[in-house]
């Protein structure tokens, strides 16, 4: 009988310059962070005239939700010391997703940028290609099994399935922010109704990509987390409208039920993924 045989990857300069560029551009992120924070700059919900508050349009989460990003810049933290183990120097996941990353982390910090700049339409350009970003990075992620364990597919897979989902509902309420700040109004039961299909859509939209990519449980976590403060903001804020805030209740429902029906269509559960 034949040996197995097994193919060592040794880092190559390429594999240096790859975690350099993540590193920096996690530093870049960071700084972007603080601005947004209001340490550098101006907080994100008093930019940009305040359109991007959480009581600026119907479909903008609660205050509350954006402690989400605590736990994503953590894990984005957690992946950056991950990709610079000797191990994972030349991993596959590390060489087909830290560009992507790179990337990520830039357009965070240009999104924090560009709204300090009150430019509220060219942020709905830069959230979108970061929502595309993050769907292609958390595909390759579902193409490439994880070989570090539980922990590898916690702060791996399940930092940037969460990212894609909180930023997939964020993307929506930014570009209801820009809807908004341009004039249109959101008053009347035909605007409450716009808003609800524009979150059955979301829901929609997030349930074609879990099918794409393997439906995790990130992934809903984010999305869910996103349109569940959606509901308590609209239930309990400014501008209030119970008909929106039962639309996002369902539309959170439908994602984590979109998502366990995707699954149980799956291999076993030993092999899944978060």
């Amino acid at each position: 009988m034949t040996a197995p045989v097994t193919v060592a990857h040794t880092a190559a300069p390429s594999d240096r310059a790859r975690q350099a560029v993540v590193t920096v551009s996690a530093v870049a992120c960071a700084l972007g962070t603080l601005v947004g924070l209001g340490v550098l700059g101006t907080r994100v919900a008093e930019s940009s005239g305040g359109a991007l508050a959480a009581d600026a349009t119907l479909i903008a989460p609660a205050s509350p939700a954006f402690s989400i990003w605590s736990v994503i810049y953590l894990g984005l933290l957690g992946y950056t010391v991950w990709q610079w183990l000797p191990s994972r120097a030349a991993d596959p996941r590390a060489r087909a997703t830290g560009a992507l990353a790179a990337a990520s982390l830039l357009l965070n910090a240009g999104w924090l940028l560009v709204t300090q700049r009150g430019w509220i339409a060219v942020s709905v350009g830069v959230i979108v290609v970061l929502a595309l970003v993050l769907g292609v990075l958390v595909h390759r992620l579902a193409d490439l099994p994880a070989r570090g364990g539980p922990l590898e597919r916690l702060v791996v897979d399940g930092t940037f399935g969460l990212y894609l989902g909180w930023v997939s509902v964020a993307t929506a309420a930014n570009v209801a922010a820009a809807i908004v700040a341009s004039g249109v109004s959101q008053t009347g039961r035909g605007a409450e109704w716009i808003g609800v299909l524009v979150l059955l859509g979301l829901a929609a939209v997030v349930a074609a990509i879990q099918q794409r990519i393997g439906a995790r449980w990130a992934v809903a976590a984010g999305s869910a987390w996103g349109l569940a403060w959606i509901t308590v903001g609209r239930a309990a804020d400014e501008p209030r409208s119970a008909t929106v805030a039962w639309g996002a209740a369902v539309a959170a429902g439908l994602v984590v039920a979109a998502t366990a029906f995707l699954r149980s269509r799956r291999e076993p559960s030993s092999a899944r993924r978060p």
